[in-house]
């Protein structure tokens, strides 16, 4: 059995780190068995249930990437099992893959989970810039969650294997079954139910999210928006929800356990996101079924060919209050489903499969 280091922040319910979890729950840890390093002293969401199945959780904790790297570098000296380092950090993959490479580290992924980063300083494009080539050239082998994503951290999709931010299609169609009223039932909400998955965290455009909110209410919509997530801008949010008096219609769930059952009872998913790579929580509420609003910030890749996904720009709240208001969901068999997310690579038990033959060929 071969240990593989897993390089993230640390294991929450974010899109890059549910994928991991989906596959490692579906790899066959009699070959393979993953740990992952965390960058924080605080616990992540997925750490008992990682521990549980035989993974470790590798504290690395520095005051800056410098000493961060140096003590990656330091342990992964110290612990020569790790023939292979699979890093999910986009920019800061270089750093990583450094730190393995000077450690003696034989096998270097480097996955893209975005296509885009956040840089807008001098000092951010210089450090972007060093950081693409860093990746392009350290890496042994490239990964990427679409085309787009690829073409970002390594600048073509040429020798860069597709690996789709793939679900367990036949659990959460289960549970999509038997939950279509959870909401009503868990919230005792009978209104247009709204839902917004991910981080609070400026790329996601909450604030777009609020003004929708605002328009509906002067509108006397009867609606609630469910925002499932945490992060840095919840007390901020908070704030504009009450400035905006939108307490009786916006509720702030955190992180939560029943994504899946919230996203198959509720009528709508938004997400005027800035940029994304391929977010994993498109791949699943196309999976349950559940029709989805769109940045065209937002790579098109994400429709998936189910006929759930409409993108709209976001120059104009008033234009998403009008698609929510036409109500032209569309519905699609489970057969028809089924077919498409196979085809398209977004079945996690067949995914764990290719990764472990990737990882058998290194």
């Amino acid at each position: 059995m071969q240990r593989v280091l897993h390089i993230v922040s640390k294991m929450d319910r974010a899109g890059a780190e549910t994928m991991l979890m989906n596959v490692y729950r579906h790899i066959d840890r009699s070959q393979f068995q993953f740990d992952f390093t965390n960058f924080t002293s605080d616990a992540g969401d997925y750490d008992d249930e990682i521990i549980a199945m035989g993974g470790r959780i590798i504290p690395i904790i520095a005051s800056n990437p410098a000493s961060r790297m140096l003590a990656l570098m330091q342990f992964l000296r110290q612990h020569p099992e790790y023939r292979i380092v699979h890093a999910h950090m986009l920019l800061s993959n270089a750093f990583h893959l450094l730190a393995a490479k000077g450690a003696g580290v034989p096998h270097l992924i480097s996955h893209s989970h975005n296509t885009s980063s956040s840089k807008s300083t001098l000092t951010g494009k210089i450090y972007e810039r060093w950081s693409l080539i860093t990746n392009r050239k350290v890496a042994t082998y490239k990964i990427a969650c679409g085309d787009l994503a690829a073409k970002y951290l390594f600048g073509t999709t040429k020798e860069v294997w597709i690996l789709p931010n793939a679900v367990d299609i036949n659990k959460m169609m289960a549970i999509a079954d038997n939950t279509g009223n959870y909401i009503s039932e868990t919230f005792n909400n009978k209104g247009l139910k709204l839902i917004q998955v991910g981080r609070l965290s400026d790329v996601k455009n909450h604030q777009f999210s609020l003004k929708i909110a605002k328009l509906l209410k002067d509108r006397n919509i009867d609606f609630t928006l469910y925002i499932v997530g945490q992060g840095d801008l919840k007390d901020e949010l908070r704030h504009q929800v009450q400035q905006s008096a939108l307490t009786e219609h916006v509720r702030f769930l955190g992180v939560r356990t029943d994504i899946t059952e919230l996203m198959a009872s509720a009528d709508y998913m938004i997400m005027p996101s800035l940029h994304e790579g391929f977010p994993v929580v498109l791949v699943e509420s196309q999976t349950v079924g559940l029709n989805a609003l769109v940045s065209t910030q937002v790579s098109t890749e994400v429709d998936l060919g189910i006929g759930l996904v409409e993108f709209l720009p976001i120059d104009d709240p008033s234009t998403w209050v009008q698609a929510l208001l036409n109500n032209n969901k569309l519905v699609c068999s489970k057969e028809q489903k089924i077919k498409i997310l196979k085809s398209n690579g977004f079945d996690v038990s067949e995914n764990a499969k290719k990764l472990a033959q990737v990882y058998n060929s290194l």
